[in-house]
């Protein structure tokens, strides 16, 4: 019984993971209003064709995120534009205490500024942690507040609420 809860558990970590993509062996691919991957992961259980999934974030706000369904299962490979998984996994985000993955901090900003296409959620750290006053800080993806990817720094640490396509995170 041991070696079976062992088996299951290491299928849970590796069949889901933010930051990587499974190209090919599509067969359909929708729109994902919601922006969240999970969603799209509950469209592939529900489909009795589909094997594997990619969540492609959106990458301009009139351009949103798309679920592809996937006939086959593609090797994943490293990819900060998907999430990606296998039919029966939810969705596996990284979690450290640094950063908070699909997680918002609504409120208490006093600065907000926009980021390049290529920028990510360092840039945003790495501006709270230059500045005495903020406390802590919110990205957005690109697509999710606006075409480019948007950093909000925050001078009170607000309560974290799930939502995608935002990663927070509390410096002080």
């Amino acid at each position: 019984m041991v070696v079976c809860l062992g088996a299951v558990a290491s299928i849970g970590r590796v069949a889901a993971q933010s930051n990587f993509d499974r190209p090919g062996g599509d067969y359909m691919s929708a729109p994902v209003e919601s922006g969240d991957p999970a969603d799209c992961a509950l469209m592939c259980e529900r489909d009795k064709r589909c094997r594997a999934w990619s969540f492609n974030y959106p990458t301009y706000s009139d351009i949103g995120a798309v679920c592809w369904l996937k006939g086959t299962v593609p090797a994943r490979v490293p990819d900060n534009c998907c999430v990606s998984g296998v039919r029966g996994a939810g969705v596996v985000e990284p979690r450290t205490r640094a950063v908070e993955t699909s997680i918002d901090r609504a409120g208490g900003d006093y600065r907000s500024f926009e980021l390049k296409a290529t920028e990510d959620e360092e840039i945003c750290k790495a501006a709270c942690t230059a500045e005495n006053k903020c406390r802590a800080w919110t990205f957005a993806r690109a697509g999710y507040v606006g075409k480019d990817p948007h950093c909000f720094l925050k001078k009170e640490i607000k309560p974290p609420r799930r939502k995608a396509g935002f990663t927070s995170g509390v410096v002080r």
